[in-house]
């Protein structure tokens, strides 16, 4: 008989050293041969001038398969819920964009 458990994950190891980075909004979402890219943008001031344009800039990209972009999705919705933050709802103190 097969086993009909669900695979168990393997342990999780913590990396102090991986990058980590601040984005101001999720710009684009890109699906390509299984995969969703989503890229974060961030408002930055050119202070070549007074008062510096601001634009947006690219800050990084994640890409992840469907599957794991669906569970980052539901899981983001989750913890959103939980901390009495409604994800279909703007956001307290911030503008939109």
């Amino acid at each position: 008989m097969a086993n009909s458990a669900p695979p168990s994950l393997p342990p999780l190891l913590d990396n102090p050293f991986a990058d980590e980075f601040f984005a101001d909004e999720a710009t684009g979402f890109y699906v390509h041969q299984g995969n969703i890219s989503i890229t974060f943008s961030s408002a930055r001031v050119d202070h070549r001038s007074n008062p510096g344009p601001v634009s947006r800039v690219v800050v990084g990209r994640v890409v992840l398969p469907i599957t794991a972009a669906a569970g980052l999705a539901v899981g983001l919705y989750d913890f959103l819920r939980q901390m009495g933050i409604d994800p279909a709802g703007p956001v307290p103190n911030q503008s939109a964009h």
